[in-house]
């Protein structure tokens, strides 16, 4: 019989964490992952991200949105250990110290910037060294860009040159203004929670990863999870656990797994033939996403990377750089430069944040654009829309049925356009004007309702899905400040899932901070 102290469903970037974490303190540990290693080039090749397998990405899509003109959003998560990690921009940003202190004001105790702060400098291996904010001897490499574009550079300029401040740490003492991003990357590949976690622990008898496997439903027994069921090669197998299982899927896996098990919204499960173990309706619910506008121009000037003839000898080139020395234009995550600002009065902190990518950016990299030029991402930080994740059938590989609802609230929309209007500002700025940019899509820009339906016509997510199992000390919360399952023995659930609100900035280092913590509140849990 397959024991464990503990099941780990999902090898994620928190479940990454998790496992290897709990091996390490000397727990033997069961590592349940859909996918496979994510062990090949084009993964950990920098430059390759527009071209990672689809093995390596569920590419999931949203129900049809009222908010984006009745579209069909797209959803990119990653598949295999590492999990989006695995297939991201590797940008290495912790959202804003507000956040923090506002998950504590909500009744999360020990979730204040203070208490956080320690385990994002412990996760961390920065090559800039410790200092007050910052790790170095973490399994997280946390490296600068060394082959940044000249574009990405005058990007940052322009924003000076609007007064804007230059920032060169977003993740230090303040997070407003503008620079170059930091990456999650080690000399000049990518750095996944997979490679910082579990690679190092492959010989290690603690830890039993199994690839390949979809978890079919949680083992409940007298109000205690005792283990999980999953699918491989067409059979049925299940795994036990003497203190507990962590469920650590994703905003979109974990609900899902729960539901599966008979913990979430009672008439929902009942819809779909699940027996009802624990009537909780906020599995599922309180879904956050950033709703993202991608502004793009066109440009004769060669320095951006872009689809011609010119333009294919160059990535050829870098290509086989990259295999010879890892350096290059190949380690870019693309969206090289950015920066946070405040564009609502009385906001508590930056409402908006840019991603600068040096490429021309259509339907997320997935439709080909001829020629040279650039795309400028601005993302609504603290949305105000709330969405679900449901259950389209009760069959585990059924894929969920997501709703970010994004730009219901009508707050949301108006940061967007605000943020719009900054982005063409800057480009509009002597430092970006000087390469004679050509709006893609030229409309009035102070024109509010040509502006709003233009963004609802190409706005989606820049993929920050997060809330889905919110933790909280309300009774109606889906875990507790210590990611235990309400109402249930055994149960844990650590990813970007249990965000009560989404934080100011991209989500993967927060959540691999989340599993560091999860890991030793299981840890302490069952000594």
């Amino acid at each position: 019989m397959d024991t464990f102290d503990v099941v780990v469903v999902g090898g994620g970037s928190a479940g990454s964490a998790v496992a290897g974490r709990l091996a390490q303190a000397g727990k033997t540990v069961c590592l349940l992952e859909a996918g496979g290693r994510n062990n090949t080039v084009r993964v950990k090749t920098p430059g390759f991200m527009p071209f990672i397998p689809q093995i390596s990405n569920y590419r999931f899509e949203t129900v049809p949105q009222k908010g984006l003109n009745g579209r069909t959003g797209y959803q990119p998560r990653g598949r295999g250990l590492g999990g989006s990690s695995a297939i991201n921009a590797m940008l290495y940003i912790r959202g804003n110290k507000w956040d923090y202190d506002n998950w504590e004001a909500l009744g999360c105790t020990g979730w204040s910037y203070d208490d956080v702060l320690p385990w994002f400098r412990r996760s961390e291996h920065n090559v800039r060294g410790a200092d007050a904010y910052h790790g170095a001897d973490g399994p997280l490499w946390v490296s600068d860009q060394t082959s940044v574009n000249p574009g990405s550079r005058a990007f940052v300029e322009a924003a000076t040159e609007l007064q804007l401040p230059r920032n060169a740490d977003f993740n230090g003492a303040k997070q407003e203004g503008f620079g170059i991003y930091q990456v999650t990357q080690k000399g000049g590949e990518r750095w996944s929670a997979a490679r910082a976690y579990i690679e190092p622990l492959r010989r290690n008898r603690n830890l039993d990863v199994r690839i390949g496997v979809t978890v079919k439903r949680l083992e409940i027994a007298d109000g205690r999870v005792t283990g999980a069921t999953y699918l491989v090669a067409g059979k049925e197998r299940t795994v036990h656990a003497r203190g507990g299982v962590v469920v650590s899927a994703g905003a979109f896996g974990s609900p899902q797994v729960l539901m599966l098990s008979g913990i979430g919204p009672a008439d929902h499960l009942r819809d779909h033939g699940i027996d009802v173990v624990a009537d909780r309706p906020a599995v599922g619910s309180d879904l956050q996403d950033h709703p993202d506008y991608v502004s793009s121009w066109e440009s004769a000037n060669r320095d951006f990377i872009g689809d011609s003839l010119a333009g294919t000898i160059r990535m050829a080139r870098a290509i086989l750089e990259h295999r010879r020395k890892r350096t290059g234009i190949m380690t870019t995550p693309y969206a090289e430069a950015g920066g946070f600002w405040t564009v609502t009065p009385g906001a508590p902190a930056p409402d908006v944040q840019w991603h600068f990518v040096p490429a021309m950016l259509e339907d997320h990299g997935r439709t080909k654009v001829k020629g040279h030029g650039f795309s400028l991402h601005a993302c609504v930080l603290r949305p105000e829309s709330r969405g679900t994740v449901r259950l389209n059938s009760a069959d585990p590989r059924d894929v969920p049925a997501i709703d970010p609802n994004f730009l219901d609230d009508e707050r949301d929309i108006a940061v967007l356009r605000a943020g719009v209007r900054l982005s063409h500002r800057i480009v509009e700025a002597p430092a970006m004007a000087a390469y004679a940019p050509k709006d893609r899509y030229p409309i009035d820009i102070n024109d509010d309702a040509a502006l709003d339906d233009l963004i609802r016509q190409r706005a989606d997510t820049v993929y920050h899905p997060v809330g889905s199992c919110r933790m909280g000390a309300d009774d109606a919360s889906v875990v507790d400040p210590k990611l235990k399952a309400r109402g249930i023995e055994g149960l844990w659930v650590a990813d970007a899932s249990i965000m009560p609100r989404l934080v100011s900035g991209n989500t993967n280092a927060p959540s691999i901070m989340i599993g560091e913590r999860c890991a030793e509140f299981v840890d302490a849990a069952l000594r």
